[in-house]
């Protein structure tokens, strides 16, 4: 018995000095691979949510908000602005006009007795135009109309860049053909300095809206304000715009 707890212990003592003897080795740090490299042929790599290798082509032109450009926009480069500078002889490729903004206007002045009217106005031009009205105010008080100062009017909303590039195109090429007898919009609204403006009786004609929710039918007034000096100018960019005139 003496001589087994002897060898036991013994065993023991040696496998205490075996494991000091070893030391822990040091981790060798990984190196990361390299993301968003620029690649041959104008393209990016990176890496996917399931690890592979992704091309992301860098000269594809892009907007401000990061989607790609309106197609309209393009159109104005590409065809527009040649054609104008070929038909009215600019030197300088800054003197084209261009559209510059578009404004939509509702007038609702039976909101004073219903505010129901003027929630769904604003719903419905947002809807339209893609981005959130302002409401307009009354500025003065009108006995007559049984108007007072700070009441709710009207809503409007001010559209820039690609999303005026891309309402103007859902405009000309969708809305304005399901306009029943539709024959072309008037050539005579321009104001004198460039700018146009028309006028829709009906917001039904634009595909956002639903026939099941809307309560009253609504017109709207659409200006569309260009950087154009003459009337002759705006037609003229307007018309190679798509706008489709009445002859």
């Amino acid at each position: 018995m003496a001589k087994q707890t002897d060898n036991k212990s013994g065993a023991k003592q040696g496998a205490a000095k075996g494991d000091q003897g070893k030391q822990p080795q040091a981790k060798q740090p990984q190196a990361k691979p390299a993301q968003g490299k620029k690649a041959d042929g104008g393209k990016r790599s990176a890496t996917g949510a399931g690890g592979g290798a992704l091309e992301i082509e860098a000269d594809r032109p892009r907007s401000s908000t990061g989607g790609a450009k309106a197609r309209l926009r393009e159109h104005y480069a590409k065809t527009v602005v040649p054609a104008l500078t070929k038909e009215f002889s600019y030197t300088n490729p800054m003197a084209v006009p261009k559209i510059e903004k578009i404004s939509i206007n509702i007038g609702l002045g039976e909101a004073t007795g219903n505010s129901k009217l003027m929630d769904g106005a604003v719903n419905e031009l947002g809807a339209i135009a893609g981005q959130k009205p302002v409401v307009t105010k009354a500025k003065k008080s009108i006995a007559a109309f049984k108007l007072r100062e700070g009441m709710a009017i009207g809503c409007m909303v001010t559209l820039r860049g690609d999303r005026m590039y891309e309402f103007l195109d859902r405009l000309m090429n969708v809305a304005l053909p399901r306009v029943r007898d539709f024959r072309g919009v008037s050539p005579k609204s321009f104001d004198g300095r460039g700018n146009y403006t028309l006028g829709l009786k009906d917001q039904l004609i634009f595909p956002e809206i639903d026939y099941n929710r809307v309560e009253k039918t609504k017109g709207m007034n659409i200006s569309v304000t260009t950087t154009a000096k003459t009337d002759a100018e705006g037609l003229a960019l307007l018309r190679q715009m798509g706008m489709p005139f009445r002859q």
